[in-house]
């Protein structure tokens, strides 16, 4: 057999290697997640992470010119040999990909980690947006003092990304497993590519920088840096760091950091209202003081400006992305966080 097609081979032994793994998300979370990963996480933010220059983004750029050049020399080579030159790197790359990062697609769910059930009914779902409602009313009142004003943070984004550690350090003491050291929280050098995108931020996997959009409407900004710390975490599910991340910013002392959990967490409750009874939803959108719908619609409004043909093709690519890495809802597993919200705040005090 040839050289050349070893790498090819191999691919297709990956492919086939993650069909098996995923039966056995057990091993997965003992050796690969509490384990190796735990190590390769802590030396890439570690060797990283004092770095200002997103080093994931650099190395994207680089792999993206790489790629245009190769597709280009097709016309000028041997177009067979230039294909499975690509390809042999892909295959590279999709090995560095899951050793380094993504086998955390395979682990046990947070669901079962934590004892949360899955299911909840419509009387839940109403439950627990009305005591999100007070408690968000409350958290913006006492920011602006005032229940027309949206609420506006006034802190910068470095500011913000040191702060998020307070909110974890707390968490982890309820949760050991949700323990944060090593920071590499970085402003992503693409990040109006990612507005274009439709997305908030991303974790580079080969480097486990989070990269966050600084374009971002401040507001909910720092809901989202926990949101991506939680995939340093190796957590991959998209509703489970949106979980992660909320009980991160709840936990945390500053009012900024609370309101923009709160607020986040009670828009995708009302979403899912809105979906099943729409009578329902605009009774307790009445409830909600108007300085939050004020932040609602700058944030709406950031998004429009941006709204294109882009977006819409992204999201249906990591759509795909999403359902083919064992994430079977796709874009929506990002509200399915709904669902560990409702279940866990059952018995417990918001």
């Amino acid at each position: 057999m040839k050289r050349k097609y070893i790498l090819i081979l191999f691919l297709l032994f990956q492919i086939i290697f993650l069909k098996i793994i995923a039966f056995f998300p057990n091993v997965v979370e003992q050796f690969y997640s509490n384990g190796l990963y735990v190590w390769i996480s802590k030396i890439s933010r570690t060797a990283l992470g004092t770095i200002p220059l997103s080093v994931g983004d650099i190395l994207y750029g680089i792999g993206i010119v790489y790629l245009l050049l190769s597709l280009w020399n097709i016309r000028k080579t041997n177009w067979k040999d230039q294909l499975l030159k690509i390809t042999s790197t892909i295959s590279v790359g999709y090995f560095l990909f899951h050793f380094l990062w993504a086998l955390n697609y395979y682990r046990v769910p947070l669901f079962e980690k934590m004892n949360i059930q899955r299911e909840y009914t419509k009387d839940d779902l109403l439950v627990f947006t009305e005591k999100l409602i007070l408690k968000t009313n409350a958290v913006q009142f006492e920011i602006t003092k005032n229940k027309n004003l949206k609420v506006t943070n006034q802190y910068s984004q470095v500011s913000i990304f040191k702060m998020t550690q307070l909110g974890y350090d707390n968490l982890a003491k309820q949760y050991p497993f949700f323990k944060y050291q090593n920071r590499s929280i970085k402003k992503s050098l693409f990040s109006l590519p990612l507005t274009y995108m439709g997305f908030g931020g991303y974790l580079n996997p080969f480097t486990n920088e989070s990269q966050v959009n600084y374009k971002l409407p401040m507001y909910g900004f720092p809901n989202v840096v926990c949101h991506e710390m939680a995939h340093q975490l190796g957590f991959a599910s998209e509703s489970e760091c949106n979980f992660i991340g909320f009980l991160a910013c709840i936990k945390n002392e500053d009012l900024y950091f609370q309101y923009s959990a709160y607020s986040n967490a009670l828009r995708y409750c009302m979403a899912n209202i809105g979906m099943k009874d729409e009578t329902k939803f605009k009774i307790l959108k009445a409830k909600i003081n108007p300085g939050i719908i004020a932040n609602y619609k700058e944030s709406d409004a950031f998004w429009e400006q941006y709204d294109t043909f882009i977006d819409k093709g992204f999201h249906a690519f990591y759509d795909q992305f999403l359902k083919f890495n064992q994430q079977e809802d796709g874009m929506e597993s990002y509200s399915k966080y709904v669902d560990l919200l409702i279940n866990y705040y059952k018995n417990k005090q918001l």
